[in-house]
């Protein structure tokens, strides 16, 4: 998996926990509990930036636009695969 695979899947696992929690303090009825804007409160623009990241990340998953060696090639980065494919 390459490095932007990789940084896409960190997104979209904390954008669902986000999300997760957001509809939790929904229905108990308590107050926001959006981690975001818990731990980026102080800066709107980076929460909204972090917001687009986490969009473009879903973007980049559903249509596979990752189209690296890594990503399409399947490399595992050992050695015994690199031979086995020479």
């Amino acid at each position: 998996m390459c490095t932007t695979a990789w940084i896409g899947k960190i997104l979209l696992i904390i954008g669902g926990l986000d999300l997760g929690l957001i509809g939790i303090g929904m229905l108990v009825g308590s107050s926001s509990w959006n981690v975001l804007h818990m731990v980026l409160g102080f800066s709107s623009v980076l929460e909204a930036v972090i917001y687009i990241l986490i969009g473009l990340a879903a973007i980049m998953k559903v249509f596979g636009c990752c189209k690296c060696h890594k990503c399409v090639g399947g490399d595992t980065g050992n050695a015994a695969g690199t031979e086995a494919r020479m």
